[in-house]
């Protein structure tokens, strides 16, 4: 795991597979999404201070996978859209992506992932929720994904966690592996009429300053 400092508050865990966030406020810290199955470990190697929050932009394993395992050691509590909790919490199964051609070499890529144990979700969110960290922190509903993804907006330093609704792996583009991708070329356009300048993405290097425009550049490509 590679830690990177994106702002002063705010670190990015980079995973073989995908990242998550720490986001801090005072000696409270909150993890937006946790990896893999494999990763309670290295992130705890890295918390230096109480673990509050984990919030799961969606159910892939590369997002929820940690998820259990800290929530149980550290007492956190745990969010998610209302439709994401069954499938987190092994009520129910997630809807498969459907592959686009030039993403199935891209899937095929990838090593294979370990599943996911079911964890409990305390809070199940909804669009326009406001979570208690980073001044306030938006919850956007960005179907497409899956059905329950969501993106957090924190309008005060003006900073975006897209999860996989947008990547940045050498440009900012739609992210992959979508189940309606319809739906999730129209989350990519809300998001990109939001007031930012700092974007963080499930896939992909962050960026720092002029976010906006970068999400407004993929999103006319889209259209």
């Amino acid at each position: 795991m590679d830690v990177v400092e994106v702002l002063p508050g705010l670190r990015m865990l980079r995973f073989p597979v995908g990242a998550a966030y720490l986001w801090r406020d005072g000696d409270e810290l909150n993890l937006i999404d946790t990896g893999t199955a494999d990763c309670a470990g290295e992130i705890e190697r890295v918390l230096d201070g109480e673990l509050r929050r984990i919030v799961l932009t969606h159910w892939h394993e590369d997002h929820t996978g940690s998820a259990a395992e800290l929530a149980i050691r550290h007492g956190a509590e745990v969010f998610a859209h209302r439709l994401e909790a069954p499938v987190i919490r092994g009520e129910a199964v997630g809807e498969p992506a459907v592959l686009e051609q030039f993403e199935e070499p891209i899937r095929a890529a990838l090593p294979p992932l370990p599943p996911a144990p079911p964890c409990r979700v305390d809070q199940e969110v909804q669009d326009g929720d406001v979570l208690a960290f980073g001044g306030e922190a938006v919850v956007v509903a960005v179907p497409g994904h899956t059905d329950g993804s969501i993106a957090l907006h924190l309008p005060g330093p003006r900073v975006l966690f897209t999860g996989d609704a947008v990547a940045n792996v050498g440009r900012t583009t739609l992210g992959v592996f979508n189940t309606d991708r319809a739906r999730a070329m129209e989350s990519l356009c809300r998001l990109a009429e939001l007031d930012v300048d700092t974007a963080v993405f499930g896939h992909g290097d962050p960026i720092t300053r002029g976010a906006a425009a970068a999400l407004q550049e993929a999103s006319a490509a889209t259209t």
